[in-house]
C-alpha cells in the first residue's frame, strides 16, 4: 500500500481486504532504530489489524532515529530529554487521528506496540490520551511520569488494557524500573499483564508469542 504524506514517516501492512474500517496496530521503535525494525513482526500478527510502523522524527548520526535525545553527562550521568519526549508524545497522539482518518481505520480499536523508547512513549500517549488507545503492548520500557499530561490521573482508563514485558537481565533499562509498572497501573484499575523473560534488552521468541496470544484475546 502506498503511504500517505502524513506528519510522521511510516510503512503499512494492510488488514484483510474484506474488513471495513479495521482495527489498527501502531509500532514505535527504540532509540537509534527505524520504522523497519518492529515491522518484521507484522507478517505474524493477526490479519484483522492494519499495521503501521512509525519512524521517530529526530535523526541520529551516523544513522537511525530517536523519539527524544538521551544525553550522557560526566556529572549527571545518562538522562532523557523529557521536553522532546513530550513533543513526540503529542506528535504520536495527533498521528493516530491522522492515520485513522486517512486510511479509514477504526479509531475505537487502536493498539500501540512499542519497544524501549517506543514503549515509554506508548505508555505516555495511552495514559495522557486514553480515549485514543484501547491496548498497549509495552516491550522493554517503563512509565516515565515526567512525560505524562498534567492531571492525567483524572482520565477514564476503563477501556484501556496493557501487556508489559521486560528482560530480567536488561542492561539498558533496569528491570527494577519495569517492575514498578503493575503497582502503578493498579492505582488506576487499568487491566494489565506483566511478564519477565531471561533475556537482555530485546524480545525473546517466547515473549513474541506471549504478547501475540494476549492481543488475540482482546475484544
Amino acid at each position: 500500500m502506498k503511504t500517505a504524506s502524513l506528519s510522521l514517516t511510516h510503512i503499512i501492512r494492510p488488514a484483510d481486504t474484506s474488513i471495513k474500517n479495521p482495527a489498527v496496530l501502531f509500532m514505535f521503535h527504540g532509540y537509534g532504530s527505524n520504522k523497519e525494525d518492529l515491522f518484521s513482526f507484522a507478517s505474524e500478527l493477526p490479519s484483522k489489524f492494519c499495521i503501521i510502523s512509525v519512524e521517530a522524527p529526530n535523526e541520529l548520526q551516523p544513522y537511525g532515529y530517536a523519539w527524544y535525545a538521551i544525553h550522557f553527562d560526566a556529572i549527571d550521568g545518562k538522562w532523557s530529554d523529557d521536553n522532546q519526549a513530550i513533543a513526540s508524545r503529542d506528535l504520536i497522539a495527533n498521528f493516530i487521528t491522522e492515520a485513522c482518518n486517512e486510511y479509514q481505520l477504526d479509531p475505537t480499536n487502536v493498539t500501540l506496540l512499542g519497544f524501549s523508547q517506543g514503549s515509554i512513549l506508548s505508555y505516555a500517549v495511552a495514559l495522557s490520551y486514553p480515549e485514543k488507545v484501547k491496548n498497549v503492548i509495552a516491550l522493554s520500557g517503563y512509565i516515565n511520569q515526567g512525560i505524562l499530561k498534567p492531571e492525567f490521573q483524572s482520565n477514564d482508563f476503563s477501556n484501556l488494557a496493557v501487556y508489559a514485558s521486560h528482560g530480567s537481565v536488561d542492561q539498558v533499562i533496569p528491570v527494577e524500573w519495569a517492575r514498578k509498572t503493575p503497582d502503578f497501573l493498579d492505582q488506576f484499575k487499568i487491566k494489565h499483564v506483566y511478564e519477565e523473560f531471561p533475556v537482555g534488552h530485546g524480545v525473546a521468541p517466547q515473549n513474541f508469542f506471549s504478547f501475540k496470544n494476549w492481543l488475540e484475546l482482546q475484544d
